[in-house]
């Protein structure tokens, strides 16, 4: 494994737990922060960060929640860092451009895809655990509206494990987004992409692999043949009998989308509300779906990093 010279502690600041792990070689696995602040609603969003944290230490790896607090980047947050994170008002979701500025003026917030696998890969984590990534909105051809999630991890060497991207996109066209970018995807045990609360989208994926030892050899592949510092996307599909009904998913999803054009919401507003729409219309299925799908991706992404760390 490849090390890299740390930023200081005042911009960046490993846990005590975390950056012994990394010191030793020991397997960890990244958390985002922004389902914790924006995600959930209060208290439950705590409780799922602290489920979540304990799914990885049942695997034998150690959880790195990623935030950032008074303009520090923590890798890594202690039970008082997760209360901020639940319960405090006004916190910022921060992407990877919002890092310097928020450095800069010491300002609180919860870590996107994008934010979080760039402090991730700059502390030497190598595995991050997510529900569904960013990508290319619908109608983008009239806006241009594409998630920074794509461009990061098109130059940023860390692994994902996700359940696709979410199903309010326009997955096509985010595949295609990523092919081009060169960040190589895989189902983990499917020929099919997930489709974040559904077990597919309906779109084939080229790749699969069926072991963690199968991702942590692709792995040590994307180093030893150097290149671009592109990402690894594991496809990780919610299992059936957790999914969102599909009908239910396509009526919903098809409302929210009207709802939005009538009300002229755009930009960065389209994704929470949509996504809010959803819970809403499906009484709440969607977010145990969603939860559904986090769980067993945080589950795999430990089995990766353990077969990263032992060298599988």
């Amino acid at each position: 494994m490849r090390t890299t010279q740390q930023p200081p502690d005042n911009v960046l600041r490993p846990s005590e737990e975390v950056a012994e792990a990394l010191a030793q070689g020991s397997p960890v696995v990244a958390l985002e922060s922004t389902i914790i602040s924006h995600g959930l609603p209060q208290p439950r969003n705590l409780e799922v960060a602290a489920e979540l944290e304990e799914i990885v230490r049942e695997e034998g790896a150690v959880p790195a929640t990623i935030a950032v607090l008074d303009g520090v980047a923590h890798i890594g947050l202690d039970a008082a860092g997760l209360q901020r994170i639940a319960s405090e008002s006004g916190l910022r979701k921060l992407g990877l451009r919002d890092l310097p500025l928020a450095a800069a003026l010491k300002a609180s917030g919860a870590t996107t895809v994008s934010a979080t696998s760039f402090l991730a890969a700059r502390a030497g984590i190598r595995v991050f655990a997510t529900g569904g990534l960013g990508g290319v909105h619908r109608e983008w051809t009239a806006d241009q509206d594409e998630s920074a999630d794509l461009d990061a991890l098109s130059r940023t060497r860390i692994t994902v494990v996700c359940a696709g991207v979410k199903s309010i996109l326009d997955v096509p066209a985010t595949l295609q987004r990523l092919e081009t970018r060169g960040v190589t995807v895989a189902g983990f045990r499917t020929d099919e992409f997930p489709g974040f609360y559904l077990h597919t989208s309906g779109r084939p994926v080229e790749w699969r692999i069926e072991t963690p030892q199968e991702a942590a050899a692709a792995m040590r592949a994307q180093d030893a043949l150097g290149g671009p510092e592109t990402a690894l996307i594991v496809a990780n599909p919610v299992p059936r009998d957790q999914q969102l009904d599909p009908g239910l998913h396509d009526r919903v999803l098809a409302e929210a989308l009207a709802a939005a054009e009538r009300e002229e919401v755009t930009g960065q507003a389209i994704t929470p509300f949509l996504l809010g729409y959803l819970v809403r219309g499906t009484g709440g299925a969607s977010l145990e779906a969603n939860l559904a799908a986090v769980r067993g991706n945080v589950r795999l992404a430990a089995g990766i990093a353990r077969s990263w760390s032992r060298g599988d």
